[in-house]
């Protein structure tokens, strides 16, 4: 077990529960994605796991040692991709790449030999004397995740690693991600607002609110908790939040939510409301109808009631 924490509670100021007997394990060589409302407490599970805080009680425990925040052997051991962009824009990638090894403890040919076998890893080897100020979004997230590669970490925390990037840099970190761990054997967890991103890279998944586990386990074991269910997605022109209100108070309708130009249906099994739903839309041009399969983001309505998207706007 390379991490895990055991009915662990933090509070802030002595009063809000932060982390509410959680428990949590992540396994050498597989992704773990954490999935969870804004506030939900994956933020305070990550510091406590690299060591930034310290909980209340509870077990956290980083390759078999107690993890307290002054155990600089764990800590050295775990890489840290943050949400902010943290690398230096008037520095060029390689004097970023060359501050943050130093930072790690490498140094001579060690560190020489990391940075160029990163810039491969991130697909900048032929951009590294360019400041990341001239870097597309993508780029500037590939040389984050680099900067938080080059110590060989044995345990990789990914924080919102692909917000704000466009869809191809999205995809190449995604790839990125299972290959390394498939190759490396390394551990990693992975947070995102897109649930799409989690359940395609995930071997397991915890779904975490209010501080604590609601649910945990492989993509097709959650996914089989609303497989019952209808799901339908129906395309329109120009669609409006307001309808949403009124698709919701229909009976059989578990939830429904728009996406884009595309409203998503959740019906208990068996419920014959096709006909009500397009009269219900029937104002708008319907350009598409379909039964669609039951995904992560399904269950994760179901457990919290509310859709990732909108929870976490900041």
């Amino acid at each position: 077990m390379f991490a895990r924490m055991k009915d662990v509670i933090k509070r802030y100021n002595g009063k809000r529960l932060a982390l509410d007997h959680l428990d949590l394990e992540i396994k050498k060589g597989e992704v773990v994605g954490l999935l969870g409302p804004n506030g939900a407490g994956k933020t305070t599970a990550i510091n406590a796991i690299v060591g930034l805080l310290d909980v209340d009680s509870g077990l956290v425990e980083v390759f078999g040692e107690q993890q307290n925040g002054s155990n600089r052997r764990v800590r050295s051991r775990i890489g840290l991709v943050t949400q902010e962009v943290t690398v230096y824009d008037t520095l060029s990638a390689y004097e970023n790449l060359l501050f943050f090894g130093k930072l790690y403890g490498l140094k001579g040919e060690r560190l020489k030999r990391r940075i160029e076998e990163v810039a491969v890893l991130i697909g900048l080897k032929d951009r590294l004397n360019e400041i990341p100020k001239k870097y597309s979004g993508g780029m500037k997230r590939r040389l984050n995740i680099g900067c938080a590669l080059l110590h060989e970490p044995e345990l990789i925390i990914m924080d919102e690693p692909t917000v704000g990037i466009d869809p191809q840099s999205r995809n190449y970190i995604l790839e990125f991600v299972k290959q390394l761990a498939r190759d490396t054997e390394t551990a990693i967890i992975y947070t995102s607002h897109y649930i799409e991103e989690v359940q395609a890279i995930s071997d397991r998944v915890y779904i975490i609110d209010e501080g604590h586990i609601i649910a945990k386990g492989t993509v097709p074991e959650l996914i089989r908790k609303v497989q019952g269910d209808q799901h339908v997605a129906i395309d329109v022109k120009q669609p409006e939040e307001e309808a949403l209100q009124t698709l919701r108070a229909l009976p059989d309708v578990k939830e429904a939510r728009l996406d884009k130009q595309t409203f998503r249906i959740n019906l208990h099994a068996g419920a014959d409301l096709l006909d009500k739903l397009i009269a219900t839309l029937s104002p708008y041009t319907i350009t598409n109808v379909q039964n669609e399969h039951a995904s992560l983001e399904d269950v994760f309505l179901m457990l919290t009631g509310k859709t990732l998207r909108d929870s976490e706007v900041s």
